[in-house]
């Protein structure tokens, strides 16, 4: 599974519409969801720092707004990948794959299983 292998997969992660959608998250070189991690930890501290009653407004407008950057870039790489399918693989089903782009493109490229197969920048 850690090296990519079909047949090791498990079946969320099976098929030539998944693995171009893999590619596809895996080969952008700036997905903002996979550094958004690092937004959240910074809306910790600024909530432990200075006082969640405080800033409560505040702290929900900003959770507000992590997620609706990860689910606009989710749409947006989601209707890029449709297009790839519909031109590389007409007839195959693209149903989920808005979701499972975007939990892909959550997770950091280190920590990504299957492991990205293409470089950042490569053309896929």
């Amino acid at each position: 599974m850690r090296r990519g292998e079909e047949w090791a997969l498990s079946p969320k992660d099976r098929g030539p519409v998944r693995a171009l959608a893999r590619d596809y998250i895996d080969s952008r070189r700036l997905v903002i969801s996979e550094y958004i991690l690092f937004a959240v930890f910074a809306l910790i501290l600024v909530v432990f720092a200075f006082g969640a009653a405080k800033n409560s407004s505040m702290v929900l407008y900003l959770e507000l707004g992590i997620v609706l950057l990860i689910g606009i870039e989710a749409m947006y790489h989601a209707t890029m990948v449709r297009r790839l399918v519909r031109r590389r693989l007409p007839g195959e089903s693209t149903r989920g794959i808005a979701w499972y782009i975007a939990k892909r493109s959550i997770r950091l490229r280190s920590s990504r299983i299957p492991p990205a197969r293409v470089a950042r920048g490569e053309a896929i």
